[in-house]
Protein backbone atom coordinates (compact mmCIF):
# COMPACT_ATOMS: atom_id res chain seq x y z
CA UNK A 1 0.00 0.00 0.00
CA UNK A 2 2.76 2.38 0.92
CA UNK A 3 4.17 1.62 -2.37
CA UNK A 4 1.27 2.15 -4.75
CA UNK A 5 0.93 5.71 -2.67
CA UNK A 6 4.85 6.71 -4.11
CA UNK A 7 3.98 5.81 -7.15
CA UNK A 8 1.02 7.95 -7.98
CA UNK A 9 2.42 11.14 -7.83
CA UNK A 10 4.98 9.77 -10.15
CA UNK A 11 2.56 8.31 -12.63
CA UNK A 12 1.12 11.91 -12.63
CA UNK A 13 4.29 13.34 -13.60
CA UNK A 14 5.18 11.03 -16.22
CA UNK A 15 1.93 11.61 -17.89
CA UNK A 16 1.98 15.27 -17.57
CA UNK A 17 5.68 15.26 -19.38
CA UNK A 18 4.81 12.65 -21.77
CA UNK A 19 1.53 14.11 -22.62
CA UNK A 20 3.50 17.70 -22.62
CA UNK A 21 5.99 16.63 -25.13
CA UNK A 22 3.32 15.16 -27.71
CA UNK A 23 1.40 17.98 -27.75
CA UNK A 24 4.32 20.07 -28.78
CA UNK A 25 5.12 17.80 -31.33
CA UNK A 26 1.71 18.28 -32.95
CA UNK A 27 1.90 21.93 -32.38
CA UNK A 28 5.41 22.44 -34.12
CA UNK A 29 4.09 20.33 -37.21
CA UNK A 30 0.91 22.06 -37.28
CA UNK A 31 2.82 25.72 -37.02
CA UNK A 32 4.87 24.47 -39.78
CA UNK A 33 1.44 24.69 -42.05
CA UNK A 34 -0.35 27.33 -40.65
CA UNK A 35 0.24 30.76 -40.86
CA UNK A 36 2.55 32.90 -39.51
CA UNK A 37 1.38 35.92 -37.24
CA UNK A 38 3.83 38.28 -36.56
CA UNK A 39 5.15 37.85 -32.96
CA UNK A 40 6.04 34.30 -34.74
CA UNK A 41 3.61 31.93 -33.38
CA UNK A 42 0.98 29.92 -35.67
CA UNK A 43 -2.43 31.71 -35.91
CA UNK A 44 -4.00 28.24 -33.94
CA UNK A 45 -3.46 28.96 -30.10
CA UNK A 46 -0.53 27.20 -28.11
CA UNK A 47 -2.26 24.26 -26.04
CA UNK A 48 -2.11 24.19 -22.52
CA UNK A 49 -0.51 21.87 -20.38
CA UNK A 50 -4.33 20.89 -18.90
CA UNK A 51 -5.42 21.04 -22.79
CA UNK A 52 -2.75 18.58 -23.36
CA UNK A 53 -4.25 15.95 -20.88
CA UNK A 54 -7.24 16.34 -22.07
CA UNK A 55 -6.35 15.65 -25.64
CA UNK A 56 -4.79 12.62 -24.76
CA UNK A 57 -8.18 11.43 -22.37
CA UNK A 58 -6.28 11.68 -19.27
CA UNK A 59 -7.61 13.29 -16.43
CA UNK A 60 -5.36 13.90 -14.43
CA UNK A 61 -6.09 16.97 -12.49
CA UNK A 62 -9.63 15.69 -11.30
CA UNK A 63 -7.94 12.25 -10.04
CA UNK A 64 -4.99 13.70 -7.88
CA UNK A 65 -7.77 16.29 -6.64
CA UNK A 66 -10.24 13.14 -5.46
CA UNK A 67 -7.16 11.07 -4.54
CA UNK A 68 -5.69 14.02 -2.02
CA UNK A 69 -9.39 14.95 -0.86
CA UNK A 70 -10.13 11.38 -0.30
CA UNK A 71 -6.95 10.93 1.69
CA UNK A 72 -7.83 14.12 4.03
CA UNK A 73 -11.13 13.49 4.65
CA UNK A 74 -10.87 9.97 5.51
CA UNK A 75 -7.68 9.09 7.28
CA UNK A 76 -8.87 6.13 9.43
CA UNK A 77 -10.46 4.22 6.48
CA UNK A 78 -7.37 3.83 4.42
CA UNK A 79 -6.50 0.39 5.37
CA UNK A 80 -10.02 -0.73 5.75
CA UNK A 81 -10.59 0.02 1.75
CA UNK A 82 -7.25 -1.16 0.74
CA UNK A 83 -8.84 -3.41 -2.01
CA UNK A 84 -10.99 -0.92 -2.92
CA UNK A 85 -7.87 1.47 -3.19
CA UNK A 86 -5.58 -0.89 -5.35
CA UNK A 87 -6.00 0.68 -8.46
CA UNK A 88 -7.01 3.87 -9.85
CA UNK A 89 -10.45 4.19 -11.59
CA UNK A 90 -8.86 6.33 -15.00
CA UNK A 91 -5.65 3.81 -14.81
CA UNK A 92 -7.02 0.78 -14.27
CA UNK A 93 -10.45 1.45 -17.14
CA UNK A 94 -7.14 2.44 -19.80
CA UNK A 95 -3.63 1.09 -18.24
CA UNK A 96 -2.44 0.60 -21.62
CA UNK A 97 -2.47 4.88 -22.01
CA UNK A 98 0.10 5.03 -19.56
CA UNK A 99 3.76 5.97 -20.95
CA UNK A 100 6.69 4.58 -20.11
CA UNK A 101 8.43 5.40 -16.93
CA UNK A 102 12.06 5.43 -18.37
CA UNK A 103 13.60 8.46 -17.80
CA UNK A 104 16.04 7.97 -20.52
CA UNK A 105 12.77 7.74 -22.99
CA UNK A 106 11.76 11.24 -21.71
CA UNK A 107 15.56 13.02 -21.88
CA UNK A 108 15.45 11.38 -25.64
CA UNK A 109 12.60 13.00 -26.81
CA UNK A 110 13.31 16.27 -25.32
CA UNK A 111 16.53 16.04 -27.66
CA UNK A 112 14.60 15.73 -30.25
CA UNK A 113 12.04 18.50 -30.26
CA UNK A 114 12.62 21.40 -32.28
CA UNK A 115 13.40 24.90 -31.15
CA UNK A 116 10.25 27.39 -30.52
CA UNK A 117 13.06 30.24 -31.05
CA UNK A 118 11.90 33.10 -33.30
CA UNK A 119 15.57 33.12 -34.38
CA UNK A 120 14.71 29.68 -35.97
CA UNK A 121 15.89 29.91 -39.56
CA UNK A 122 13.09 29.15 -41.91
CA UNK A 123 13.59 28.12 -46.23
CA UNK A 124 13.74 31.07 -48.99
CA UNK A 125 9.97 29.77 -50.16
CA UNK A 126 8.79 31.20 -46.32
CA UNK A 127 10.89 33.71 -46.57
CA UNK A 128 9.28 34.97 -50.00
CA UNK A 129 5.72 35.03 -48.46
CA UNK A 130 6.78 37.02 -45.71
CA UNK A 131 5.41 40.63 -46.13
CA UNK A 132 5.85 43.18 -43.53
CA UNK A 133 4.21 46.12 -44.08
CA UNK A 134 5.52 49.37 -42.05
CA UNK A 135 3.77 50.58 -38.86
CA UNK A 136 1.95 53.85 -39.43
CA UNK A 137 3.25 56.24 -36.36
CA UNK A 138 1.02 57.30 -33.80
CA UNK A 139 2.67 61.01 -33.77
CA UNK A 140 5.47 62.55 -36.04
CA UNK A 141 7.18 65.90 -36.50
CA UNK A 142 7.10 65.39 -40.27
CA UNK A 143 4.86 64.78 -42.47
CA UNK A 144 7.50 62.60 -44.68
CA UNK A 145 6.40 59.51 -41.80
CA UNK A 146 2.97 59.09 -43.08
CA UNK A 147 3.75 59.34 -46.88
CA UNK A 148 3.81 55.59 -47.21
CA UNK A 149 0.02 55.51 -45.98
CA UNK A 150 -1.54 58.09 -47.39
CA UNK A 151 -2.28 58.31 -50.95
CA UNK A 152 -2.95 62.11 -50.48
CA UNK A 153 0.38 63.42 -49.43
CA UNK A 154 2.30 60.89 -52.47
CA UNK A 155 -0.03 62.72 -55.19
CA UNK A 156 0.58 66.33 -53.40
CA UNK A 157 4.85 64.94 -53.40
CA UNK A 158 4.33 63.92 -57.42
CA UNK A 159 2.83 67.68 -58.01
CA UNK A 160 5.69 69.31 -56.64
CA UNK A 161 4.48 70.07 -53.33
CA UNK A 162 7.19 71.17 -50.70
CA UNK A 163 5.82 69.48 -47.45
CA UNK A 164 8.44 70.36 -45.51
CA UNK A 165 6.60 74.07 -45.27
CA UNK A 166 3.22 72.59 -44.63
CA UNK A 167 4.58 70.81 -41.88
CA UNK A 168 5.59 73.15 -39.90
CA UNK A 169 1.91 74.02 -38.94
CA UNK A 170 0.49 71.22 -37.13
CA UNK A 171 -3.07 72.12 -37.49
CA UNK A 172 -2.74 72.16 -41.93
CA UNK A 173 -0.50 68.61 -41.70
CA UNK A 174 -3.37 67.41 -39.33
CA UNK A 175 -6.00 68.55 -41.89
CA UNK A 176 -3.92 67.41 -44.89
CA UNK A 177 -4.24 63.82 -43.63
CA UNK A 178 -7.76 63.48 -43.03
CA UNK A 179 -8.31 64.32 -47.38
CA UNK A 180 -9.30 62.23 -49.73
CA UNK A 181 -7.36 62.90 -52.89
CA UNK A 182 -10.54 61.39 -55.05
CA UNK A 183 -13.20 63.35 -52.99
CA UNK A 184 -11.37 66.52 -51.18
CA UNK A 185 -8.24 67.17 -53.91
CA UNK A 186 -9.10 66.10 -57.33
CA UNK A 187 -12.07 68.71 -58.19
CA UNK A 188 -9.88 71.43 -56.42
CA UNK A 189 -6.92 70.61 -59.06
CA UNK A 190 -9.18 70.32 -62.18
CA UNK A 191 -10.43 73.65 -61.31
CA UNK A 192 -6.98 75.29 -61.06
CA UNK A 193 -6.20 73.50 -64.70
CA UNK A 194 -9.11 74.93 -65.60
CA UNK A 195 -8.17 78.44 -64.99
CA UNK A 196 -4.89 78.52 -67.19
CA UNK A 197 -2.48 77.19 -64.00
CA UNK A 198 -0.14 74.64 -65.73
CA UNK A 199 1.20 71.79 -63.73
CA UNK A 200 4.72 73.34 -63.27
CA UNK A 201 2.70 76.15 -61.18
CA UNK A 202 0.50 73.35 -59.26
CA UNK A 203 3.31 72.61 -56.62
CA UNK A 204 4.42 76.41 -55.76
CA UNK A 205 0.91 77.54 -55.87
CA UNK A 206 -0.76 74.49 -53.23
CA UNK A 207 2.34 74.96 -51.26
CA UNK A 208 1.56 78.29 -50.62
CA UNK A 209 -2.13 78.19 -50.23
CA UNK A 210 -3.11 75.09 -49.09
CA UNK A 211 -6.09 76.14 -47.38
CA UNK A 212 -7.83 76.12 -50.84
CA UNK A 213 -8.71 72.56 -50.00
CA UNK A 214 -10.69 74.04 -47.18
CA UNK A 215 -12.68 76.20 -49.59
CA UNK A 216 -15.95 75.47 -51.40
CA UNK A 217 -15.89 75.05 -54.72
CA UNK A 218 -18.91 76.93 -55.66
CA UNK A 219 -17.27 79.99 -54.39
CA UNK A 220 -14.28 79.64 -55.73
CA UNK A 221 -15.90 79.93 -58.85
CA UNK A 222 -18.40 82.72 -58.08
CA UNK A 223 -14.85 85.01 -57.45
CA UNK A 224 -13.58 83.76 -61.20
CA UNK A 225 -16.94 84.84 -62.19
CA UNK A 226 -16.71 88.05 -60.52
CA UNK A 227 -13.40 89.13 -62.01
CA UNK A 228 -14.40 87.83 -65.52
CA UNK A 229 -17.07 90.67 -64.80
CA UNK A 230 -14.52 93.10 -64.16
CA UNK A 231 -13.43 92.51 -67.54
CA UNK A 232 -10.48 90.46 -66.52
CA UNK A 233 -9.26 88.04 -69.36
CA UNK A 234 -8.73 85.06 -68.81
CA UNK A 235 -5.29 84.82 -69.35
CA UNK A 236 -5.25 87.89 -66.52
CA UNK A 237 -6.86 86.02 -63.98
CA UNK A 238 -4.35 82.72 -65.09
CA UNK A 239 -1.39 85.25 -64.15
CA UNK A 240 -3.09 86.72 -60.77
CA UNK A 241 -3.72 83.48 -59.33
CA UNK A 242 -0.14 82.46 -60.57
CA UNK A 243 1.55 85.13 -58.64
CA UNK A 244 -0.49 85.72 -55.94
CA UNK A 245 -2.21 82.08 -54.86
CA UNK A 246 -4.32 83.61 -51.95
CA UNK A 247 -5.88 85.34 -54.10
CA UNK A 248 -9.23 83.50 -54.61
CA UNK A 249 -9.34 83.04 -50.82
CA UNK A 250 -10.95 86.03 -50.37
CA UNK A 251 -14.23 86.96 -51.44
CA UNK A 252 -15.86 89.14 -53.55
CA UNK A 253 -16.86 91.76 -50.74
CA UNK A 254 -13.20 92.33 -50.49
CA UNK A 255 -11.76 91.70 -53.62
CA UNK A 256 -14.33 94.48 -55.14
CA UNK A 257 -12.99 96.80 -51.75
CA UNK A 258 -9.40 96.70 -52.51
CA UNK A 259 -10.14 97.48 -56.63
CA UNK A 260 -12.17 100.50 -55.07
CA UNK A 261 -9.23 101.71 -52.92
CA UNK A 262 -6.72 102.09 -55.72
CA UNK A 263 -9.08 103.93 -58.49
CA UNK A 264 -10.13 105.99 -55.52
CA UNK A 265 -6.70 106.35 -53.82
CA UNK A 266 -4.74 106.81 -57.26
CA UNK A 267 -7.46 108.60 -59.38
CA UNK A 268 -6.80 105.89 -61.62
CA UNK A 269 -9.00 104.87 -64.49
CA UNK A 270 -10.71 101.51 -64.37
CA UNK A 271 -8.32 100.41 -67.40
CA UNK A 272 -5.68 101.63 -65.42
CA UNK A 273 -6.33 100.28 -62.18
CA UNK A 274 -7.08 96.52 -64.18
CA UNK A 275 -3.65 97.36 -65.38
CA UNK A 276 -2.08 98.18 -61.67
CA UNK A 277 -3.27 94.85 -60.36
CA UNK A 278 -2.60 92.91 -62.73
CA UNK A 279 1.12 93.35 -62.76
CA UNK A 280 1.44 93.32 -59.09
CA UNK A 281 -1.67 91.16 -58.17
CA UNK A 282 -0.16 91.10 -54.10
CA UNK A 283 -2.06 94.65 -53.55
CA UNK A 284 -5.19 92.91 -53.37
CA UNK A 285 -4.30 90.58 -50.81
CA UNK A 286 -1.78 92.18 -49.53
CA UNK A 287 -1.92 95.00 -46.39
CA UNK A 288 -3.06 98.50 -47.52
CA UNK A 289 -1.15 100.01 -44.50
CA UNK A 290 2.23 99.72 -46.43
CA UNK A 291 1.01 101.39 -49.18
CA UNK A 292 -1.45 104.63 -47.49
CA UNK A 293 2.54 104.78 -45.70
CA UNK A 294 4.16 105.28 -49.09
CA UNK A 295 1.75 107.13 -50.62
CA UNK A 296 2.46 109.90 -48.14
CA UNK A 297 5.88 109.19 -47.52
CA UNK A 298 6.44 110.67 -52.15
CA UNK A 299 3.80 113.15 -51.29
CA UNK A 300 5.08 114.76 -47.72
CA UNK A 301 8.57 113.67 -47.83
CA UNK A 302 9.95 113.37 -51.12
CA UNK A 303 7.75 116.36 -52.33
CA UNK A 304 6.18 114.07 -55.53
CA UNK A 305 3.29 115.84 -57.32
CA UNK A 306 -0.09 113.08 -56.99
CA UNK A 307 0.33 113.34 -60.86
CA UNK A 308 3.66 112.51 -60.65
CA UNK A 309 2.82 109.69 -58.23
CA UNK A 310 0.32 108.30 -60.48
CA UNK A 311 2.77 108.26 -63.40
CA UNK A 312 5.48 106.18 -61.36
CA UNK A 313 3.23 103.55 -59.56
CA UNK A 314 1.71 102.47 -62.97
CA UNK A 315 5.04 101.97 -64.21
CA UNK A 316 6.75 100.28 -61.28
CA UNK A 317 4.15 98.93 -59.21
CA UNK A 318 6.49 97.43 -56.34
CA UNK A 319 6.92 101.26 -55.32
CA UNK A 320 3.42 100.98 -53.64
CA UNK A 321 5.09 98.39 -51.15
CA UNK A 322 8.51 99.11 -51.39
CA UNK A 323 10.18 99.52 -47.87
CA UNK A 324 10.03 102.67 -46.71
CA UNK A 325 13.75 103.48 -45.52
CA UNK A 326 14.82 101.90 -49.11
CA UNK A 327 12.91 104.60 -50.65
CA UNK A 328 13.95 107.48 -48.55
CA UNK A 329 17.51 106.50 -49.00
CA UNK A 330 17.60 105.70 -52.74
CA UNK A 331 15.95 109.32 -53.23
CA UNK A 332 18.06 110.94 -51.03
CA UNK A 333 21.47 109.71 -52.79
CA UNK A 334 19.84 110.29 -56.32
CA UNK A 335 18.15 113.45 -55.73
CA UNK A 336 20.72 115.42 -53.69
CA UNK A 337 24.26 113.43 -53.98
CA UNK A 338 23.90 113.12 -58.30
CA UNK A 339 21.74 116.35 -57.94
CA UNK A 340 18.84 114.70 -60.31
CA UNK A 341 15.68 116.84 -60.30
CA UNK A 342 12.37 115.63 -59.72
CA UNK A 343 10.61 115.58 -63.15
CA UNK A 344 13.84 113.55 -64.24
CA UNK A 345 13.21 111.12 -61.83
CA UNK A 346 9.48 110.42 -62.78
CA UNK A 347 11.15 109.43 -66.00
CA UNK A 348 13.06 106.69 -64.57
CA UNK A 349 10.57 105.57 -61.83
CA UNK A 350 12.92 102.03 -61.77
CA UNK A 351 15.62 103.93 -59.88
CA UNK A 352 13.41 103.12 -56.44
CA UNK A 353 13.85 99.58 -57.57
CA UNK A 354 17.22 99.05 -57.47
CA UNK A 355 19.63 98.44 -54.94
CA UNK A 356 21.31 101.92 -53.40
CA UNK A 357 25.10 100.11 -53.95
CA UNK A 358 24.20 99.42 -57.35
CA UNK A 359 24.06 103.40 -57.81
CA UNK A 360 26.50 103.82 -55.80
CA UNK A 361 29.44 102.06 -57.24
CA UNK A 362 28.27 103.36 -60.97
CA UNK A 363 27.64 107.08 -60.31
CA UNK A 364 31.38 107.09 -58.45
CA UNK A 365 33.04 105.48 -61.75
CA UNK A 366 32.07 108.19 -63.63
CA UNK A 367 32.64 110.80 -61.50
CA UNK A 368 36.02 109.39 -61.64
CA UNK A 369 36.16 109.42 -64.91
CA UNK A 370 34.51 112.85 -65.13
CA UNK A 371 31.43 111.61 -67.29
CA UNK A 372 28.88 112.14 -64.30
CA UNK A 373 26.47 114.31 -66.48
CA UNK A 374 23.10 113.72 -65.86
CA UNK A 375 21.42 116.95 -67.13
CA UNK A 376 19.63 116.32 -70.92
CA UNK A 377 20.54 120.26 -71.54
CA UNK A 378 24.13 119.45 -71.70
CA UNK A 379 26.59 118.11 -73.71
CA UNK A 380 27.67 113.71 -73.22
CA UNK A 381 24.32 113.31 -70.84
CA UNK A 382 24.20 110.08 -69.00
CA UNK A 383 20.71 108.34 -68.97
CA UNK A 384 20.07 107.82 -65.37
CA UNK A 385 18.02 104.60 -66.82
CA UNK A 386 21.13 103.16 -68.46
CA UNK A 387 22.83 103.97 -65.08
CA UNK A 388 20.81 101.91 -62.80
CA UNK A 389 19.20 99.08 -65.70
CA UNK A 390 21.70 97.80 -68.11
CA UNK A 391 24.62 95.33 -67.35
CA UNK A 392 28.05 95.61 -66.41
CA UNK A 393 29.55 94.77 -69.72
CA UNK A 394 27.36 97.61 -71.28
CA UNK A 395 27.51 100.30 -68.97
CA UNK A 396 31.22 99.85 -68.73
CA UNK A 397 31.46 99.90 -73.18
CA UNK A 398 28.84 102.15 -74.12
CA UNK A 399 28.75 104.82 -70.85
CA UNK A 400 31.93 104.74 -69.26
CA UNK A 401 33.79 103.98 -72.36
CA UNK A 402 36.42 101.59 -70.17
CA UNK A 403 36.69 97.90 -69.55
CA UNK A 404 34.95 95.72 -66.92
CA UNK A 405 38.11 95.22 -65.49
CA UNK A 406 39.25 98.82 -64.89
CA UNK A 407 36.03 99.00 -63.85
CA UNK A 408 36.24 96.07 -61.00
CA UNK A 409 39.85 97.55 -60.12
CA UNK A 410 38.22 100.58 -58.96
CA UNK A 411 35.89 99.38 -56.79
CA UNK A 412 37.96 97.83 -54.79
CA UNK A 413 39.65 101.23 -53.76
CA UNK A 414 35.66 102.19 -52.64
Amino acid sequence: MALLVEQIPRWFNSIKLSNFIKAAQITKRSTRTGKTLSNGFSSQALLSSDNCFRLWGIKTYKTSSLWNSFQTANPNRQENSSEQNTLLPSVSEKPERIPSLESELFLEELDDLPSLSPMQPISEEEAIQIVAHPLLPLSSFTLGDYIDHSETLQQLVQLGVDLSKIERHLDVANFLLRLDFEKDIKQILLFLKDLGLEDSHLGPFLTKNYAIFSEDLENLKTRVAYLQSKHFSKTDIARMVRNAPFLLSFSVERLDNRLGFFQKELELSVKKTRDLVVRLPRLLTGSLEPVKENMKVYRLELGFKHNEIQHMVTRVPKMLTANKRKLTETFDYVHNVMNIPHHIIVKFPQVFNTRIFKIKERHLFLVYLGKAQYDPAKPNYVSLDKVVSIPDEVFCKEIAKTSVNDFEKFLKTL
